[in-house]
């Protein structure tokens, strides 16, 4: 453990001063027939450091607490921990919800979120607590966990030698995760057989999209993220669907966190008609309007949303609403109407900032409000977790049973037409 004295503060003051003092020594040295061209030099820092002059107030109470800290406190902390608490605390100062800091630590998962990848065995678990461990749910195909022959419903009761209930769901998972090409051993509890199984771990393309006929005529595809590959592969799953006899189609969208601009985007043009899809303002309000070409997919539509689906997802669900492309149906959505981009710091940490307003096709805002579905059924608490865990049968899927309904519906009419 590394203690030092200059902190935040000092930093922040001397990074500025370094700033001004290069321009300042030049000033002084070269021949007086650049003297205006230096001057003006010196107005254009001045410009681009004041706006930032306030946070030295900010840097100089940090530089305070950390002088008591070093001489006062009794315990020991790493100075990194600082670091990012620091960090974080100004982002989440700034009372937006949507902001965060991402320290240096998390950025590999970070990324891992974006790409729709990961290094590990390929398994999806959950915890279980008369099993004595992590209930395997499922296995991706082809994956380590795959080929060493782990099969759902296994129980994963230690992670390299301990405990996977101690360590809990998020330990486990770090420790099952790590550099591709190194090993990880997992003790695994099959029925009255428990054994040890040792994999390499490997780079693995999470599921973005899956599909299937749900009912006569009607495909289901449940978009996981608007993350790298979701469009390619929902359109993908269209085309799929078409050729099984699908006649029309129900998007699941609940539990979706949102994901790209461009995923998203690019799946509302091969769906809608040619107009308006995206609008959005930045900051310092600059618009951008995103429109679609004159091709589109020509069938019934239906959108499943809840709570929990947000951003990207929300928006895809309004602009088919506001196209009457689709019939929305569920719950509230929650209502994210703002978009962030990732800063990268020196140290590795980022920042995401919102940095923009985006809007429906008819130039609507959703924060703070969301989207009211066409077609409003809550469910109980009970019921929610079980569609969030997987349990929940298709049958006993109230929201999912109604879009099948209003899909037949459409099919039905069209038939009679």
């Amino acid at each position: 453990m590394k203690r030092v004295r200059y902190w935040l503060g000092t930093g922040v003051l001397a990074l500025m001063a370094a700033a001004l003092t290069f321009v300042l020594t030049y000033h002084f040295v070269v021949a007086p027939t650049v003297d205006r061209a230096v001057d003006q030099a010196v107005e254009e820092t001045k410009k681009i450091y004041e706006p930032y002059m306030n946070y030295n107030e900010v840097g100089e109470k940090v530089a305070e607490v950390g002088a008591y800290l070093d001489e006062f406190f009794v315990g020991e902390f790493e100075i990194e921990d600082m670091k990012d608490a620091v960090a974080s605390a100004m982002v989440e100062a700034t009372g937006d919800e949507w902001s965060y800091y991402i320290s240096a630590e998390e950025m590999a998962a970070y990324y891992e979120g974006l790409t729709n990848s990961y290094v590990g065995i390929g398994v999806t678990v959950t915890v279980s607590e008369p099993d004595g461990g992590l209930k395997v749910t499922d296995v991706t195909r082809d994956a380590p966990a795959y080929r060493a022959g782990i099969q759902v419903n296994d129980i994963i009761t230690e992670v390299e030698g301990e405990s996977a209930l101690e360590l809990g769901l998020e330990a486990s998972r770090d420790r099952i995760r790590g550099e591709e090409g190194t090993e990880v051993t997992i003790t695994v509890k099959r029925g009255s057989e428990e054994f040890d199984v040792t994999m390499v771990r490997s780079s693995i393309l999470t599921e973005v999209v899956t599909y299937e006929i749900i009912a006569d005529y009607v495909g289901l595809i449940t978009i996981a993220n608007f993350d790298q590959r979701c469009a390619q592969q929902t359109i993908s799953a269209i085309e799929q669907l078409r050729m099984l006899g699908a006649k029309s189609i129900i998007f699941d969208v609940r539990f979706n966190p949102g994901g790209m601009k461009t995923e998203l985007c690019t799946l509302l043009d091969y769906l809608l008609p040619q107009g308006i899809i995206f609008q959005s303002r930045e900051t310092d309000g600059t618009e951008e309007i995103i429109r679609s070409g004159k091709s589109y997919l020509d069938m019934p539509m239906a959108v499943l949303v809840n709570i929990d689906s947000y951003s990207a997802a929300e928006f895809f669900a309004a602009a088919l609403q506001e196209y009457d492309a689709a019939v929305i149906v569920g719950e509230q959505t929650y209502g994210k109407g703002y978009y962030q981009r990732t800063y990268q710091l020196s140290d590795g940490s980022a920042i995401a900032l919102s940095s923009g307003a985006y809007f429906t096709p008819n130039g609507v805002s959703l924060a703070g409000v969301g989207i009211t579905p066409d077609i409003v059924i809550d469910l109980d608490d009970d019921t929610y977790a079980n569609l969030y865990y997987g349990l929940l049968e298709p049958e006993d899927d109230q929201q999912l049973q109604e879009a099948i309904r209003a899909m037949q519906e459409q099919i039905d009419a069209n038939i009679a037409e």
